[in-house]
């Protein structure tokens, strides 16, 4: 039997299931995107708005990523007076108690958006976290569809400023009430058939994944995936399965022609009559202001999985393929999402309020950018680093520093632990430092600073054999102390560096 040795247990320096770290290059990434979004936001006269991470559970209500699950999908804690409080889910839910709490002082309409960390508390996988960030956009108390079309087009702006170019993205619109026409049609539209709805609902936004076949097995008696698992259906009849596959099926060359076919299919309904007139009202908006197919277009199997939505629906998708972790070539898909909610803000107030908004799933919108290849894949540019080799000369260190920051140029002194100029260097690489500036004894004595392009020798040195040959490369400057400033500046403005 092993004896106590009485010492404490250490901690394991790990993270907890689902959450991940984020170093230096790639917040600065995040940040940067962030800020050009706002921009966007910002021109067409929405507000910031910052809520605090924790909302009351009353507050979140049953809105809840998994409907079947009331108090799950969240992350909550008893408070001291017994209330229960968790971490947001989205940023929807915080917006409708902000609206119902600050209701006579906020203008109306209400637009504003929000960036920033939500927590779902659910089953971690690859790719999948529980904690991830959103950045959203509403607009409460107006129910004209130009709202929705507004937010639309600014969505399309707001990718195209995070660097997604005009044509390798789609907005696909729908509406919840042309389905709710289906379904009435369908004969599955009173409360005895609520479950029916859901799981109808839930297949359809499925389609992407499953497949036709796949979503007529869930409308059917249900469908049992390759792992054996089964998920229970929603029992319809062939024909009631066959008119919502048609509805899915219903786009056609433009916008016209998909809101006549839906015409057709919603019949005598007067809410599937009233969603493919705001359809139509949409696409004549857009079209106006030069968002046409195939940057926006009607798509009847776009319905969000989201129990709250009540009219246009909305989802902004990827229209390049990338290569999976399988190797295998596949569509990036949706990177926002959003729709119009106007009963949410009413469970606080009694009173119903319209809105509408967009949430883009900034992680996923980042992972696409790298997949593309764009600027935002380039590793970040780090500090230049001044080299310390005498450790009684800091204050002559600091004075280089302080006269590159003074002309903006990101810069710092190397503060470890010794002399070691190997060291000092293996360090500058490790910052992604584009130039190390040296000012040793030797130097000091003659008045003058070594200036290393770290980026430039990096590329030469495979082809350099001798010592005299690495001294003659442009790689490294020896200047005049007073030109530090004007040769750094040079050497960071070359294209390459």
């Amino acid at each position: 039997m092993a004896r106590k040795t009485g010492k404490p247990q250490r901690p394991k320096a790990q993270l907890p299931r689902g959450f991940d770290d984020s170093f230096g290059e790639d917040v600065l990434v995040r940040q940067r995107m962030l800020s050009r979004i706002a921009e966007v936001y910002h021109l067409h006269g929405f507000d910031p708005l910052e809520t605090p991470a924790i909302e009351t559970v009353e507050a979140l209500g049953k809105f809840l990523p998994d409907v079947d699950r009331p108090m799950g999908g969240v992350f909550g804690f008893q408070d001291e007076d017994e209330s229960w409080l968790a971490l947001r889910y989205d940023m929807t839910a915080p917006l409708a108690r902000v609206a119902a709490q600050y209701r006579n002082d906020l203008p109306s309409p209400y637009r504003r958006y929000a960036m920033g960390p939500i927590w779902r508390n659910e089953k971690p996988g690859p790719g999948r976290f529980r904690q991830f960030w959103q950045c959203d956009a509403d607009t409460v108390g107006t129910s004209t569809v130009a709202a929705d079309a507004e937010i639309c087009a600014m969505l399309a702006d707001a990718l195209q400023a995070a660097g997604i170019a005009r044509e390798d993205f789609v907005i696909r619109i729908n509406n919840r009430k042309v389905l709710n026409g289906i379904l009435e049609e369908a004969g599955i539209a009173s409360e005895e058939e609520e479950a029916q709805r859901g799981i109808a609902l839930r297949a359809i936004d499925k389609l992407d994944r499953l497949g036709e076949d796949g979503v007529r097995a869930l409308l059917g008696e249900g469908r049992r995936d390759e792992s054996g698992d089964f998920t229970k259906g929603a029992n319809l009849s062939a024909e009631q399965a066959d008119l919502i596959m048609n509805f899915v099926a219903a786009e056609r060359a433009d916008g016209a022609a998909t809101c006549a076919r839906l015409r057709e299919l919603v019949g005598a309904s007067g809410q599937g009559r009233e969603g493919v007139d705001e359809l139509e009202t949409i696409a004549e908006l857009l079209e106006g202001q030069g968002y046409r197919a195939p940057l926006a277009r009607i798509d009847p199997s776009i319905v969000r999985g989201l129990a709250y939505y009540t009219g246009p629906v909305y989802e902004a998708e990827l229209a390049f393929e990338i290569v999976d972790e399988k190797g295998e070539r596949r569509q990036f898909g949706s990177v926002a999402g959003g729709g119009r909610y106007d009963d949410l803000v009413m469970r606080f107030t009694g009173q119903r309020t319209p809105a509408t908004g967009v949430s883009i799933g900034v992680d996923r919108l980042l992972a696409a950018l790298r997949a593309r290849g764009g600027q935002e894949a380039k590793a970040a540019r780090g500090p230049v680093v001044v080299l310390a080799p005498e450790r009684d000369r800091m204050g002559d260190y600091q004075a280089i520093v302080a006269e590159l920051r003074g002309a903006g140029i990101r810069s710092e002194v190397f503060m470890g632990g010794g002399t070691n100029m190997g060291k000092q260097l293996k360090y500058a690489d490790k910052r992604r430092a584009p130039l190390a500036v040296i000012v040793g004894s030797q130097e000091r004595e003659a008045g003058t600073v070594q200036i290393k392009d770290l980026v430039l020798g990096a590329k030469l040195a495979g082809e350099i054999d001798s010592n005299e040959e690495w001294k003659a490369q442009p790689a490294q400057r020896e200047v005049p102390r007073g030109r530090v400033l004007a040769t750094v500046r040079a050497m960071l403005d070359r294209p390459d560096a």
